[in-house]
C-alpha cells in the first residue's frame, strides 16, 4: 500500500514536507524535495521507540501505516492505519505470531491516536465493534488497483506469461493470495473438483501465491486435484497478464480488510467470483457474482455459471473496468492528507 501512496503523494504537490522514516530507503521510488528518509537501523521493538522519539521533536502529526505499537511512544498527534481486525477473529486463523501483537498493541494505539484510518466501512465497523473508543475518530479511506493492472499484457506478451505458468489465454480459473485459511483455497479446489469434467479439464485452477501457514490440508487437496497448479509467488508484472487473461478469477475469502486482488482482477478486465462477506461486496459493487464462501457448492456454481457463459464474462469484465475505475490513488493520497491535517488540528 505504501510503495503506491508515496508516488501518489507526491503527485499532489501540498504543502506538506514527508520525513519517511525506514530501516532503509526505497531508492528506486522517485518522490521529489518534499520527501526525506529517516533511517532507524533498529529492530523491533526498539525501531517503534527510537521512531517514535525522533518524530516526536521532528514532525507535527505521524502516520502510522504498518504497526500499532509506534503510535505508544508518540508526543504528537497520529493518525493510525487500520488494515483488518483478522487477530481478533478466530475463524479467520491469523498467523499466531501476528496475531498475538496485534491483539498486544491495538487498544492502547486506538486510545492514543487522533485518528484511525480504515480501509473500508467493514473494517471500520469491525474496529468499533471490538474497541468503542474508536468511535467518533475513524474515517474510511480506501485504496486502488496499480496502474500496470488496468494495462495488463496482451497478444505475445500475454501468451509468454501464460506459458510461464503451464495454461493458455482465456481457459483457466485463476486464485490468488497467501496459501492461508482465511483465503478459503480448500473449497475452492473442492468446488473446482466438482465442475462437469469438460470444463474442469479445460480450465485448469491456477492458484499463485507465497506460502503461509496452516497449509497441509490445501497441498494434500491440490495434491489429490490434477487439474490444480501451485505456482508459488508470483511477481506483479506477471500476476497483471494472469488476471487479464483467465477465464474467471475466484477469491472466495472468509474476511478480508479491503479485497485489494477483487480490485485488480476486475481492472484487469477478470470476470470475478467472490463471497459476499466483510469488505468485498464494497469493491467488487455490482461488477462480480457473488458466493457463499462455506458453500461449496454456491462456489462450483457460481463458477459453472461464468464459465459456461462467454457472453456474461464479457459483461462482468466491462463492468469490473468501470468499476475499479472509481478507485484511485490520487483520491486515496487527497483522504490520507485530509485525515492527518485533521489529526494534527484535532478536528473531528
Amino acid at each position: 500500500m505504501v510503495r503506491e501512496l508515496l508516488p501518489a503523494l507526491a503527485a499532489l504537490g501540498t504543502p506538506h514536507r514527508f520525513r519517511l522514516f525506514c530501516r532503509s530507503s526505497w531508492d528506486e521510488v522517485e518522490l521529489g524535495p518534499s520527501f526525506e528518509w529517516v533511517k532507524v537501523p533498529l529492530p523491533d521493538p526498539l525501531w517503534h521507540a527510537a521512531t517514535a522519539f525522533r518524530a516526536s521533536r521532528e514532525c507535527d502529526v505521524f502516520f502510522s501505516t504498518n504497526s500499532y505499537l509506534t503510535a505508544w511512544g508518540l508526543r504528537i498527534p497520529s493518525a493510525v492505519l487500520v488494515h483488518d481486525l483478522i487477530a481478533f477473529l478466530p475463524f479467520a486463523r491469523a498467523q499466531s505470531r501476528a496475531a498475538r501483537i496485534e491483539r498486544a498493541t491495538a487498544g492502547l494505539a486506538v486510545r492514543r491516536a487522533a485518528r484511525l484510518i480504515c480501509n473500508s466501512e467493514s473494517t471500520a465497523t469491525d474496529l468499533i465493534r471490538f474497541f468503542p473508543a474508536a468511535s467518533g475518530k475513524t474515517a474510511v479511506v480506501p485504496f486502488a488497483a496499480h496502474p500496470r493492472f488496468h494495462h495488463p499484457p496482451t497478444g505475445t506478451d500475454l501468451d509468454e506469461v501464460t506459458r510461464r505458468y503451464g495454461v493458455d489465454p482465456g481457459a483457466y480459473v485463476l486464485a490468488s493470495g497467501t496459501l492461508e485459511p482465511r483465503k478459503n483455497l480448500v473449497r475452492l479446489i473442492r468446488a473446482h473438483g466438482g465442475l462437469p469434467e469438460e470444463l474442469r479439464h479445460t480450465n485448469p485452477l491456477l492458484i499463485v501465491g507465497p506460502r503461509g501457514w496452516e497449509e497441509k490440508e490445501l497441498l494434500r487437496a491440490a495434491a489429490g486435484a490434477p487439474e490444480v497448479r501451485l505456482a508459488g509467488f508470483v511477481p506483479d508484472a506477471d500476476l497483471a497478464g494472469l488476471y487479464g487473461g483467465c477465464a474467471v478469477f475466484a477469491y472466495p475469502s472468509l474476511y478480508e480488510g479491503f479485497g485489494l486482488p477483487v480490485l485488480e482482477a476486475m481492472a484487469a478486465g477478470a470476470p470475478v467470483v467472490t463471497s459476499r462477506v466483510s469488505s468485498l461486496p464494497e469493491v467488487g459493487g455490482d461488477a462480480v457474482a457473488y458466493v457463499s464462501p462455506e458453500d461449496e457448492s454456491s462456489i462450483e456454481a457460481a463458477l459453472e455459471g461464468v464459465l459456461r457463459s462467454p457472453e456474461e464474462r464479457a459483461e462482468m469484465a466491462r463492468r469490473g473496468r468501470v468499476r475499479a475505475r472509481e478507485f484511485s490513488w490520487e483520491r486515496t493520497a487527497r483522504l490520507v492528507c485530509d485525515e492527518l491535517d485533521r489529526a494534527r488540528s484535532g478536528a473531528e
